[in-house]
């Protein structure tokens, strides 16, 4: 009983010992929090005990750890403060954005869904669910691309590699000291490095970027123009050794112009014209002829997050910035431009995307003199993963580059090599009356452009297989004596991710005098012109006859029983040759192609005169056929 008394006071004061270290803990944490010293805030948020009930503590240490891409903790961190409450909408989508990152899509989805609940036209929200409604779509294709780290020795973190002559420039972080540590990350701030690969591909230990571009706080991603001696760089606002901030204890980013002096050395720097201290501005990329200037911002005015804008060269400065528009910018966040010709890349996140940052595409058009963006592609995957994919640039060979991603936990970047998708054509040859495999036939392929043909015989299932080049025109044809040749015509251009088409030919057999109806060539009542769902058949026709030129073909067309008898042959006689003559204009030969009109004699319903029908039944009635007519010798 006294050993209880005696150990009784003990654990109190242990407890309030405990309790105390807890408080202090949290306050502490809460400080760096305010600060946006995230690395120092996450680890007191641990040392102050996830036995704790305080919900807005659980939800600043999730946000922490986010802003470090500390994904996994960040998720129990927001699990934590969602058994506390549900999370509001705001909260909700961040866990969202977090849960697929780590690839966790069924749980992601679940967010999506109660932030949809509160704002039914929450835009990121909407275009994510559809992206992991769809995720199978962005593995379409995962052999176009090789992509191997770059070994950049004494590197914390990596990104935004950019050629400069035979160099990179990139933006990057080492071990902090006390002078230079980013509270922010806990590692160096932000600066910018160069490096040079040696003969066997290795690449030299980072060294700053020669001048005075590197300052006390970040520099960042930067962009040269074609000649190497101008360069744009994004910086954060500062002067000397003091942060600028605003009003609200935010330091923004600004966009910096620096010239390269005859050494090689970076200076005479100068602040863009339209930064602003209530807002950041940077990420530069310029157009090859150095007369377009594309950056970030979230300026007033915006679409949401930080939008793309373009800047236009006016004898020696530049316009004021003008946002890229909704095809491109969302409710998220764009960033990361560069160019290829006249083809952006860029990041975002309000676009569909397979989880944080993915890289998209977009290339613009003109209409009515307008240049208006087209729909932005993402890049899929092994481009795009899970996690941040960004400052995606390509090299001059069109084939290769660098990309930057943290798919590897931090911040590095990559080198890229692109593969030719593998493109193919098969398909079967079937008897169109048994609807059996046809074996031994003959089915060429003609390169349009080259000329050249190739041509095989169907095996035992009657199928067929050739490989085809990239950027190419075809014409495929399948030929048997006794049978109507068929031709198809088709073109890989543009075709970026493999793909393997399908042409399966039904041939008929040639019989003379045989009609056939060409189906869905209908003439309006009382007219012979050529309707326009008509003229796609009439093409098809076309294709026939030309590609059958040893046979001579007459087309009939017959009218329906309404008007005089009369009437209708001489309807029917305007209508074949109507026909006829549409079909010379295709390339027909008119020696080989007569019409005839058979007015009402071959009915092929009920509908005689004195007959009430529908108008349907009486179209039936309006049809047109053909037949061969003669099977003439082949030329030599």
């Amino acid at each position: 009983m006294r050993t209880a008394m005696k150990k009784t006071p003990i654990i109190l004061l242990v407890a309030l010992a405990l309790s105390s270290c807890a408080k202090m803990h949290l306050a502490t944490a809460d400080k760096h929090y305010d600060r946006m010293a995230y690395a120092k805030a996450a680890c007191s948020y641990e040392l102050a005990d996830l036995g704790m009930t305080d919900r807005a503590a659980a939800l600043r240490a999730a946000e922490s750890y986010q802003h470090q891409n500390m994904l996994p903790k960040a998720a129990d961190w927001y699990a934590f403060a969602e058994r506390i409450e549900p999370l509001d909408a705001d909260h909700a989508l961040r866990y969202a954005q977090v849960l697929q990152g780590l690839g966790r899509t069924m749980e992601a989805t679940k967010q999506y869904e109660k932030v949809r609940a509160v704002r039914p036209d929450d835009a990121v929200a909407i275009e994510q669910l559809k992206a992991l409604e769809d995720r199978n779509t962005f593995y379409v294709d995962t052999t176009l691309y090789n992509i191997l780290p770059l070994q950049l020795e004494g590197m914390s973190s990596v990104f935004s590699a950019t050629p400069l002559g035979n160099t990179i420039v990139f933006a990057g972080e080492k071990s902090a000291t006390l002078r230079n540590e980013n509270p922010w990350t806990g590692q160096s701030f932000l600066d910018l490095f160069t490096s040079t690969p040696n003969a066997s591909g290795a690449w030299s230990t980072p060294e700053p970027i020669p001048g005075v571009v590197n300052g006390r706080f970040h520099e960042g991603p930067a962009a040269f123009s074609a000649d190497g001696k101008v360069m744009y760089f994004t910086r954060s606002d500062y002067y000397k050794f003091r942060l600028n901030k605003d009003g609200n204890a935010v330091s923004h980013l600004k966009l910096f112009r620096a010239q390269r002096d005859a050494n090689g050395a970076w200076g005479d720097i100068r602040q863009f014209a339209y930064n602003g201290d209530e807002y950041s501005t940077g990420h530069a990329a310029l157009s090859a002829d150095g007369q377009s200037l594309y950056l970030i911002s979230d300026r007033p005015g915006g679409l949401g997050g930080t939008d793309l804008y373009r800047c236009s060269r006016m004898d020696s400065v530049w316009s004021e910035p003008v946002n890229l528009g909704p095809s491109v910018n969302t409710a998220g966040n764009e960033m990361f431009p560069t160019l290829a010709g006249d083809t952006l890349y860029f990041a975002s996140n309000g676009h569909r995307t397979l989880g944080g940052l993915d890289i998209f595409r977009s290339i613009p058009s003109r209409v009515d003199g307008v240049e208006e963006w087209g729909t932005p592609e993402n890049l899929n995957y092994p481009i795009n993963t899970p996690a941040d994919d960004f400052a995606f640039v390509v090299l001059p060979d069109a084939e290769s580059g660098y990309l930057s991603s943290n798919r590897n936990g931090t911040d590095r970047a990559f080198s890229f090599s692109m593969n030719d998708p593998t493109l193919a054509l098969k398909g079967v040859i079937i008897d169109d009356e048994g609807y059996l495999p046809m074996i031994d036939v003959e089915v060429k392929l003609l390169d349009l452009y080259t000329g050249e043909e190739v041509s095989t015989l169907t095996g035992p299932e009657g199928s067929y297989y050739f490989p085809l080049e990239k950027n190419s025109d075809y014409r495929i044809s399948g030929a048997k004596d006794g049978m109507f040749t068929e031709s198809r015509d088709v073109s890989t251009g543009g075709q970026r991710t493999s793909r393997t088409w399908t042409e399966d030919f039904f041939l008929k057999a040639v019989v003379v005098d045989k009609a056939i109806v060409v189906e869905n060539i209908y003439y309006d009542y009382d007219k012979w012109d050529i309707r326009p769902d008509a003229a796609i058949e009439l093409d098809k026709l076309a294709r026939l006859f030309t590609d059958n030129p040893d046979l001579s073909f007459e087309l009939g067309s017959h009218t329906d029983s309404r008007a005089t008898e009369l009437y209708n042959l001489v309807l029917s006689e305007a209508r074949a040759n109507s026909a006829v003559d549409y079909l010379i204009r295709k390339g027909v030969q008119a020696g080989r192609i007569t019409a005839k009109g058979y007015g009402e004699e071959q009915l092929v319903n009920r509908c005689v005169n004195e007959v009430e029908c529908s108008e349907d039944e009486h179209q039936a009635n309006r049809r047109t056929e053909f037949k061969v007519t003669q099977v003439n010798a082949p030329l030599p």
